[in-house]
């Protein structure tokens, strides 16, 4: 009798919305338990999690600020309460407090460090006790390209972005032993509902820096996160690739 394929279960935080919602559904596309992460929004969370159902994937909503060490714990716990094991990993989560840095107030640039690095770092904890343990892992960290140019009134998101990328690439050397993978996806100018709520001259001068002339579109990034994920991609740790239209060359 042949062995019963494991189905890989995939934890995505920040899963209720944009690219975290793309990831998921990506990710039940590819026959994966989908555990779709929220801090707010559980509206939003189960709607993702019906259109994971929607592709045949099972799939729970569960909320957990990664900022806390708690909840961290807590989220990866119902995981594995909900499907035996956590095999991927999708630190999407963050949030943004934009402001030049002489404007910039200390709890600004605390907060997205906490919700975008820190939580982040906790998630990788949580996720490295379990794939270490049973010898397999998955786990991409959605950074950007402003971690590898820079942008004007981001000093704390694009710091928060480019510590991912040394997070990344160290986990990767860490854990590459125990058959776990650490990758980076670095999105540039994505359509989603934060950046529909910038001025049509913004976008418009942002897209102009764009070699492939459009923003992306979440499925765009979901794409690359799905490539990292999958079982083909076992090969490939501590990479960073960029899902940008060329705008980081």
């Amino acid at each position: 009798m042949s062995e019963e394929k494991i189905v890989r279960t995939a934890i995505v935080t920040g899963g209720s919305r944009g690219i975290g919602r793309a990831v998921c559904i990506a990710l039940a596309k590819q026959g994966c338990n989908v555990v779709v992460n929220y801090c707010h929004g559980e509206a939003a969370a189960a709607e993702t999690a019906a259109l994971c159902k929607a592709e045949g994937a099972n799939a729970v909503a569960v909320q957990a600020d990664v900022a806390s060490a708690a909840d961290c714990k807590r989220l990866f716990d119902e995981a594995a309460a909900a499907f035996g094991r956590v095999d991927i990993l999708v630190n999407n989560a963050g949030i943004t407090r934009d402001n030049l840095i002489l404007r910039m107030s200390e709890e600004d640039f605390d907060a997205v460090l906490n919700a975008n690095l820190k939580g982040a770092f906790l998630c990788c904890k949580e996720a490295a006790r379990r794939m270490v343990r049973q010898r397999y892992g998955r786990i991409v960290n959605l950074s950007s390209v402003v971690a590898l140019r820079g942008n004007a009134g981001q000093a704390n998101y694009a710091a928060s972005k480019a510590g991912l990328l040394g997070l990344t690439k160290s986990l990767a050397r860490e854990l590459a032993s125990r058959n776990v993978t650490v990758n980076a996806v670095a999105p540039g100018f994505i359509e989603t509902d934060m950046t529909a709520a910038l001025p049509e001259a913004v976008r418009t001068e942002m897209a102009k820096g764009i070699p492939l002339g459009r923003p992306g579109n979440p499925e765009d990034v979901a794409n690359a996160v799905a490539f990292f994920a999958a079982e083909q991609s076992s090969y490939l740790t501590g990479q960073v690739l960029c899902a940008d239209g060329g705008m980081a060359m």
